[in-house]
C-alpha cells in the first residue's frame, strides 16, 4: 500500500474549487495528494461509520489490494457487505481523481441491483463522508449525485446495463475504475469490452459476487483459468462475516438446516463457494433465481396480469396450508395458514376467488377431496390435483414418460423455467423446496420424481412451498412437454 505518494495534478478551471501543484492546508487538493493511493486511508479517515460500526478487516484488504494489483474479484456470502465496499470504492476514485480525466463504469448481472442496491448505497455513503477532511462541499444531489450517476467536474460515474458490451467498451478516459457488481452472470462479451481499456491509461477493475454455478468469466477467473492469473482473488468465508459482524451467524444456521449443506443454494449463498445443482436435482438453483430476477421487475412494474388461478397444498400431518396465487406467469407472495379443516380452507380459497375469479387448483388427496367437492357445490371451477394419478405426458424430447401427475408436473415445471417466462418471489423456503427433490429414470423409461414423504424423510421438512407454486402451473396449454 502506497501512502501519501505526491501526485502532480493539472491546472484546471475547477469551478468553486482549485487545483496546482502546490498543497494548501484544508484544500482538496491536499485531500487528493493524501489519498490519491490510499483507499484504506480514505475509507477509515473519511467516513463517519454509524456508532459502534466501522469496515471490517477484510474489506480494507480488497480497497488496499485494489490499488495495489489493480484487478480484484472478490466472492464470499450473502451480507458480507460487498455492495457498500462497492460504493466506498466509487466514492474514494470519483473525488480523489475530480480535476482529472477519469469514468466510472458500474454494472452488474442485473439492472435492479444498480438501481435498488448499488448507487442507493453510493448515495447513502456520501452522506456520511467527512467533507471538511475532503475539502469541499457535500455532493449536490440536484447536479452532482444523481439516481444513477455521479457528475463532478471532470468526470463521471454511472451506471450501464450488463448486456450493453458497446458503451462499457466506449468507457475511455486517463483514469479508469470498473464495478461489476453481482458479477456472477455478467455475460463474457461485457468482460472482453472492458478488458481493451488496459491497454493505455491508470484502469482499475472491482468485481464482486455471491458465487453461483461453476461457469462463466466470475468462475474463470477464481479458479485461475489461463490467461487471468493478473487478478488478485480474494473467497471471504462465512466465518470471516460471522466475526466481522456482517453475517448472523442463526441465520447461516438456518439455511443450513432448510436448505441442506451439500446443497447448491447454501453452498453458493452462505459459505461463498461455487456449485453446481446436483445432477440429479429437479429444478438448478440458478434458474429460481433468474425467475426472482423477473419476478422483482414484474412487482416493480405494478404486478401487471390476468388472475388465472389459486392453488393449494392443504396442510396435513402438522403441515402448513399453502396458498399460491398466479398471476399470468408470475406467483405473488405466498399465503400460509394453519387450517387443517374443510370448512375454513374452502372458505378461504372461495375468498380469493370471489376477489379475482380464475379458478382453483387444489392438492385432492387427503382432506382436499373435501375442499374440492365443497367448492364445487358453491358453483366454483375447481381442478382437482391428484399426484399420484397416472399421465401419458412425455417429456421435451419425447423419449421419456413419468411415472405419475407429481413427476410430470415438477419435470413441467423445470421446463417452462429453463426457457425463462416464470417470475417467483425470492424467497428462501420456496428456494430450498424447489430445489430438493431429486430424479432418476426408472427401467420401464418414466422419470421419477422423488416423493414428499421422502424428501420430508430427508431434509425433515414437507415442500408445501414448492408443490402449491408446481401445482400453478399445472396447465394444459402451457405444457412444454408433449
Amino acid at each position: 500500500m502506497r501512502v501519501g505518494v505526491n501526485v502532480n495534478l493539472p491546472e484546471v478551471d475547477a469551478g468553486p474549487f482549485s487545483f496546482s501543484d502546490e498543497p494548501v492546508i484544508g484544500t482538496d487538493s491536499t485531500f487528493k495528494i493524501k489519498y490519491r493511493t490510499d483507499p484504506i486511508g480514505f475509507i477509515r479517515d473519511c467516513i463517519n461509520f454509524p456508532k459502534g460500526e466501522s469496515a471490517a478487516d477484510y474489506q480494507l484488504e480488497i480497497a488496499g489490494k485494489l490499488e495495489v494489483e489493480k484487478r480484484a474479484a472478490v466472492r464470499g456470502p450473502h451480507g458480507l457487505g460487498k455492495t457498500a465496499l462497492a460504493a466506498w470504492i466509487v466514492l474514494w476514485f470519483a473525488l480523489t481523481r475530480d480535476g482529472e480525466d477519469w469514468k466510472i463504469p458500474t454494472t452488474a448481472s442485473a439492472w435492479r441491483q444498480l438501481t435498488k442496491f448499488l448507487w442507493p448505497e453510493i448515495r447513502l455513503w456520501s452522506r456520511r463522508l467527512d467533507w471538511e477532511k475532503i475539502g469541499r462541499s457535500p455532493l449536490d444531489e440536484r447536479l452532482e449525485l444523481l439516481s444513477l450517476s455521479i457528475k463532478l467536474h471532470s468526470g463521471e460515474a454511472f451506471a450501464l446495463a450488463s448486456d450493453n458490451s458497446v458503451m462499457i467498451e466506449g468507457a475511455h478516459a486517463a483514469n479508469l475504475l470498473y464495478v461489476f457488481d453481482e458479477s456472477k452472470a455478467i455475460p463474457d462479451e461485457t468482460w472482453d469490452s472492458a478488458e481493451g481499456a488496459f491497454a493505455t491509461g491508470d484502469v482499475y477493475w472491482l468485481a464482486i459476487s455471491t458465487p453461483g454455478e461453476p461457469q462463466g468469466r466470475f468462475y474463470d477467473i477464481h479458479k485461475r483459468a489461463p490467461g487471468y492469473e493478473d487478478w488478485w482473488v480474494r473467497h471471504i468465508t462465512l466465518d470471516e462475516a460471522i466475526k466481522a459482524g456482517r453475517v448472523n451467524k442463526q441465520w447461516a444456521e438456518q439455511r443450513k438446516r432448510q436448505w441442506g449443506e451439500t446443497s447448491a443454494a447454501y453452498i453458493n449463498r452462505v459459505l461463498g463457494e461455487f456449485a453446481t445443482s446436483a445432477e440429479d436435482g429437479v429444478i438448478p438453483l440458478a434458474h429460481i433465481e433468474a425467475a426472482n430476477e423477473r419476478w422483482y421487475e414484474w412487482k416493480e412494474n405494478g404486478k401487471q396480469g390476468e388472475f388465472v388461478c389459486i392453488s393449494v397444498d392443504v396442510g396435513r400431518g402438522g403441515d402448513k396450508s399453502v396458498y399460491a396465487k398466479r398471476f399470468d406467469m408470475a406467483i405473488d407472495e405466498l399465503m400460509r395458514s394453519n387450517e387443517k379443516d374443510i370448512m375454513p380452507v374452502a372458505g378461504r380459497t372461495k375468498g380469493i376467488l370471489d376477489k379475482y375469479g380464475g379458478y382453483a387448483v387444489v392438492d385432492v388427496i387427503g382432506i382436499g377431496a373435501g375442499v374440492v367437492d365443497r367448492l364445487r357445490e358453491q358453483g366454483y371451477e375447481v381442478r382437482p390435483f391428484n399426484a399420484s394419478e397416472k399421465t401419458n405426458k412425455r417429456d421435451s424430447t419425447g423419449e421419456l414418460g413419468f411415472t405419475n401427475k407429481r413427476s410430470a408436473s415438477w419435470w413441467n415445471m423445470r421446463e417452462i423455467l429453463s426457457n425463462d417466462p416464470i417470475a417467483l418471489p425470492p424467497n428462501d423456503k420456496l428456494t430450498g423446496d424447489l430445489t430438493a427433490p431429486k430424479w432418476r429414470v426408472m427401467s420401464g423409461g418414466k422419470i421419477q420424481i422423488e416423493s414428499k414423504e421422502d424428501i420430508k424423510k430427508r431434509i425433515k421438512r414437507s415442500t408445501d412451498d414448492g408443490d402449491a407454486v408446481v401445482m400453478a402451473f399445472y396447465d394444459e396449454q402451457m405444457w412444454l412437454i408433449t
